[in-house]
């Protein structure tokens, strides 16, 4: 039984895609520990005592350790990640809403320009007014809110 046995190792392919995987298996464990670590100070049903006794049999015992964790409350764990995405989703539309309910804090300046033009198509101001009045809501310096930023001095 002199027959030569040819491992993994032998061909320069297959160690490539080996020493991939057990890089590959490496980066995902450490994302996993991670992730518990953070779901254990995530979780506000936890006493302090617990999240310390999880925390040291994780860092003491790692595979074990995560091993028991995602066993026993793995479930949990997915629920609180879905109920925390749920509240930074609520969270952003609700600012999302809030930002485009205010508008920046009163009508915009294409909101005071359309005012402007239908004023000036009724014949309330002259050409000249329109001119200096949009002027003014360019540059920012027309009060916004008001119904009409350039009345006519003639009172037409």
């Amino acid at each position: 039984m002199s027959a030569q046995t040819y491992l993994a190792y032998d061909f320069p392919l297959l160690s490539a895609f080996w020493t991939m995987l057990v890089f590959f298996l490496w980066i995902m464990w450490f994302v996993l520990l991670f992730r518990i670590v953070l779901d254990i100070f995530r979780d506000d049903s936890m006493s302090g005592w617990g999240k310390a006794g999880w925390l040291v049999f994780c860092i003491v015992l790692p595979f074990l350790g995560v091993f028991v964790y995602v066993v026993a409350r793995g479930k949990d764990m997915g629920r609180r990640e879905v109920a925390q995405a749920r509240e930074q989703q609520q969270a952003f539309d609700d600012y999302v809403r809030q930002t485009a309910r205010s508008g920046g804090g009163g009508s915009s300046s294409v909101d005071e320009l359309s005012r402007l033009s239908e004023i000036r198509a009724r014949g309330d101001i002259t050409d000249e007014e329109f001119r200096r009045a949009k002027e003014l809501v360019l540059s920012g310096s027309a009060p916004s809110g008001s119904s009409g930023p350039v009345t006519s001095p003639s009172g037409r």
